[in-house]
């Protein structure tokens, strides 16, 4: 072979690129872009440039629509269906694995253990060393419930023979609490005062008055009960009938009615309802009246009795799971038992990654929906830190979200060394720590929703720097602390708090002023605020939880801005308001409202048109036809907030109520996003947005804020600055969990918690204003502010 041939690359070699030609999914305007593969790139641009459009929803999603292809049909029929996202052409792909902030499934009985798989694993452990040994792996699962059965069964071979059989299975299960750890009670005291009579009002359910026949008219004049007399004085047959009786038909002034007993009735009527969407007031007496307590039998661990007596040296599976992770590997790595030496191993590994990730302060009993979206995040991230692939394509959504800045440095060594694996790594970051060590950085923009959507700019971090871009101008922003903080009227007291890791924490939450609680993540600053403020009368809380909702849920109805756009409508045009709505009378019947047509094809890919008979306005046509302020309802739902904002501000339109509402959703930043956008498209930053939108309505004096700054731009976190103030200064007093030094400069009050993560957490470290944690540096936060500030 010649040398000329030699220094050809070969064929395979080429393919070093991933291309994207003409993007159009959401708001991207036709973007073509090449990004290099084995590299760290990281995705810029405002909230709503179309980061995510570009990343998750074209590049992502067309690379798991083709390995899910690579299934047989039979298979494909089990696993979700992917459309082809809206590009032209995409080149180079390759495998994507997708680690983004959706919260960990809410049930009850998913936990940080079961999420990980380190639970298999112990299970099988305990399987093979536990003693006295009580079964299988699933003798130890708190999934799995006992189950034995015998019994004749006829078996169809050849001739028919009746066989007699009997089956057991040994699951670990608690019978109590089936595996949940904690069992619900009523409060009874929230629902009624028994020092009264019925005829004395004696209920405190809210909407519960005294002439309705439903409600309290039904017991006071059923004839089961004497009105006149105190509860607290009823024999034990009244208390029955009182609380539990079975649905009975009564006559009360002559018309027939069921009389129930309060609780299945309170059970009916509040607890089957989702909690959010609840009013307030519904909402804060459901929470008050449930209380969640833990299970006496299994003392909260969800295992039986036979799963709780196995034990190997003296530490049983329930002990294991409670411990910190970085506490079980090192005891994990003590067992000396060359019969399950793999196992062993691969248990280790997975413990030492929870230590590596900076999740070491979590329990593997911890119930997964408790965890932030920073913590789901990194949870998930541990399943691919020991991988051995390589040339894959790993994609993370923002994932310092919820690092203290002391752990974004560790954070950013773990993507490198994805990177230095042969791996391609895509990041959507908004951090100006994660870019700087980007290999590449895509910047998009220049607004947000339709002003956004093209690529401002591609290279290098010093080429971002020097672009003028919104992202290369804000880059080096830095906050200052404040000249002079303001005073605070009151304080929400807080005594021995105690919750998860916290050790009886005394502190005084000043009142009228801007608080920020900080600490490394694990300090513990969830427990205290959600455990000993959140639930207080006129405390609003507004975290990043999924808003429940389909995909015909959007800003509009979620605000309860349509109301009264419905009413001016019907009032402009004399009709009903009814007729405005998409889920009701004005529904364009072909596709009942929905705007497109569904057809599912199986295994395929459903196919979603667009309704030929509205054109996915949604509406029927005889609706289009009625205007107001030359508007019909679909082009007022195509508006942006911004744009309906004016629109219902002056002019023929003018209607105060949805103004109001329209004004505080531009307040949040949210004024690109679009009417009638499905509350499904948002990302965890615009829904905490939304929801504070939605609350800076309501009457509550206390504002608890869980990490705002997710998902926010740098120079959208000026806006959000002036958004607290704002607050702050019409009377209210805000607390904020946060992470981002921007905010700690500009609060009144810090509440540092430490010093570090789990049982080397969990007291407070330092209280007082930004000035005094920056002069004293005396805790990690301190010395991180410091230098942000640059003192």
């Amino acid at each position: 072979m010649s040398r000329a041939t030699d220094k050809q690359p070969h064929a395979a070699d080429r393919h070093d690129l991933i291309r994207v030609h003409g993007a159009r999914v959401n708001n991207l305007k036709d973007v073509s872009i090449e990004i290099p593969k084995r590299r760290l790139t990281v995705f810029t641009g405002v909230s709503g440039s179309g980061k995510s459009s570009l990343v998750f929803n074209t590049i992502a999603a067309e690379s798991q629509r083709l390995i899910n292809e690579t299934y047989s049909a039979f298979v494909q029929g089990f696993m979700p269906t992917l459309a082809r996202p809206e590009v032209d052409v995409l080149e180079g792909l390759t495998t994507a694995i997708i680690v983004d902030q959706q919260r960990m499934g809410g049930d009850t009985r998913s936990t940080v253990g079961t999420a990980t798989d380190a639970n298999a694993m112990l299970r099988i452990l305990f399987s093979r060393l536990g003693t006295p040994h009580i079964g299988p792996p699933s003798a130890y699962s708190f999934n799995t419930a006992s189950v034995k059965a015998s019994g004749a069964i006829t078996v169809e071979r050849g001739s028919k023979k009746t066989v007699k059989a009997t089956f057991n299975r040994t699951g670990g299960m608690c019978t109590e609490c089936e595996g949940r750890g904690t069992v619900s009670d009523i409060d009874l005291t929230q629902l009624y005062d028994d020092s009264k009579s019925l005829a004395e009002g004696a209920f405190t359910i809210p909407g519960w008055k005294s002439d309705s026949f439903w409600t309290v008219r039904v017991y006071a004049e059923s004839g089961l009960l004497d009105p006149d007399k105190p509860i607290a004085k009823y024999t034990k047959k009244e208390m029955q009938d009182f609380l539990y009786r079975e649905p009975t038909k009564v006559k009360v002034e002559g018309v027939n009615l069921t009389y129930e007993g309060l609780i299945p009735k309170i059970q009916k009527s509040f607890l089957s309802k989702d909690k959010d969407a609840l009013q307030p007031h519904i909402r804060a007496f459901v929470e008050r009246a449930v209380t969640f307590t833990t299970c006496p039998a299994c003392d909260g661990t969800r295992l039986s009795e036979g799963a709780r007596s196995s034990k190997i040296g003296g530490i049983s599976i329930a002990d294991a799971c409670a411990m910190q992770t970085s506490d079980l590997a090192a005891w994990i790595r003590d067992l000396d038992e060359p019969s399950v030496a793999p196992l062993l191993t691969a248990l280790g590994e997975t413990l030492d990654s929870f230590v590596e990730i900076g999740l070491g302060y979590l329990a593997l009993d911890r119930p997964a929906g408790t965890l932030s979206g920073g913590e789901a995040q990194r949870v998930k991230m541990i399943r691919h830190l020991g991988s051995s692939l390589t040339d894959t394509t790993y994609v993370f959504d923002e994932p310092t979200a919820g690092l203290h800045p002391h752990d974004i440095q560790r954070m950013n060594n773990l993507l490198l060394r994805l990177r230095d694996k042969g791996n391609t790594v895509l990041v959507v970051e908004h951090k100006p720590e994660t870019i700087a060590v980007a290999d590449h950085v895509v910047d998009l923009g220049p607004g947000a929703g339709t002003a956004g959507g093209t690529v401002c700019f591609e290279g290098t971090v010093d080429g971002l720097r020097a672009s003028g871009t919104v992202t290369g101008r804000h880059f080096d922003d830095r906050s200052t602390l404040k000249a002079e903080t303001r005073k605070p009227t009151g304080a929400l007291e807080v005594r021995g708090a105690s919750a998860n890791n916290l050790r009886g924490v005394d502190v005084d939450i000043p009142l009228g002023v801007l608080t920020v609680v900080t600490g490394v993540a694990g300090s513990g600053k969830s427990s205290l605020i959600h455990g000993s403020v959140a639930g207080r009368d006129g405390v609003v809380t507004v975290d990043q939880s999924a808003i429940r909702g389909s995909r015909r849920s959007n800003p509009a109805t979620y605000t309860g801005l349509l109301d009264p756009v419905r009413k001016a409508f019907a009032k402009a045009n004399d009709v009903k308001p009814g007729l405005f709505s998409a889920n009701s009378e004005g529904a364009c019947p072909t596709c009942n409202g929905a705007g497109v047509v569904f057809t599912d094809l199986a295994m395929m890919a459903g196919v979603a048109t667009v309704c030929e008979e509205c054109e996915g306005k949604r509406f029927q046509a005889s609706v289009l036809e009625y205007r107001l302020g030359g508007r019909d309802i679909s082009e007022v739902l195509a508006m942006s907030v911004a744009e309906a904002e004016e629109f219902f501000g002056s002019g023929d339109a003018r209607t105060p109520a949805a103004h109001r509402v329209l004004e505080r959703l531009v307040d949040v930043g949210l004024g690109y996003l679009s009417l009638g956008q499905p509350l499904t498209t948002l990302s965890g930053g615009e829904r905490q947005r939304l929801k504070l939108a939605t609350h800076m309505g309501e009457k509550g004096g206390v504002y608890v804020l869980d990490e705002p700054t997710t998902g926010l731009h740098l120079a959208d976190v000026e806006q959000l600055l002036g958004l607290l103030d704002r607050l702050v200064d019409s009377g209210k007093s805000v607390v904020v969990i946060e992470h981002h030094q921007a905010v700690m400069a500009h609060a009144d009050w810090i509440i540092d918690l430490g010093p570090g993560a789990g049982h080397d957490g969990g007291t407070l470290v330092f209280e007082g204003t930004p000035a005094e944690l920056v002069a004293a540096r005396s805790t990690l936060t301190g010395e991180h502010l410091a230098e942000y500030v640059g003192a």
